[in-house]
């Protein structure tokens, strides 16, 4: 049995760090992910993703990412559900990221494009000078 999903995106909001009752660090973001294809109105769709992340990774994560930066995430796809107060049951579909790279440049986030070092206009630029945050 395979269960893998692979993304790239950038994050709706701030990341959200939590701990559970038994210390274990939770973070909790959602990912805006362009469809590769257009709608009958000829615009590009987007899917907003819900991502969790654990332990280190869940911490790395609240701290380096950002709303607008753009992040890869590899994970599994996991559903859950739950009966609210009313015993009306909720179905909660989420990856769980078991591995996530930071895509954006340091100090970006804007969802502006940057441009290499020679002038060429390319998604996002890699500064090898700058520290690596794991």
């Amino acid at each position: 049995m395979l269960n893998r999903i692979v993304l790239i995106g950038r994050l709706t909001k701030d990341p959200e760090l939590r701990y559970t009752p038994n210390g274990v660090a939770v973070t909790n973001f959602t990912l805006a992910v362009e469809r590769n294809f257009k709608n009958a109105q000829g615009e590009k769709e987007t899917d907003f993703i819900p991502c969790v992340v654990y332990r280190q990774l869940a911490e790395l994560c609240a701290n380096y990412l950002d709303k607008g930066k753009l992040a890869s995430v590899d994970g599994r796809l996991q559903i859950r559900t739950y009966n609210d107060n009313n015993g009306q049951k909720h179905w909660i579909t989420e990856v769980v990221a078991e591995n996530v790279q930071f895509l954006s440049p340091k100090g970006s986030g804007d969802g502006k494009p940057a441009h290499t070092s020679n002038g060429t206009h390319y998604g996002h630029e890699v500064n090898l000078d700058d520290e690596i945050p794991f």
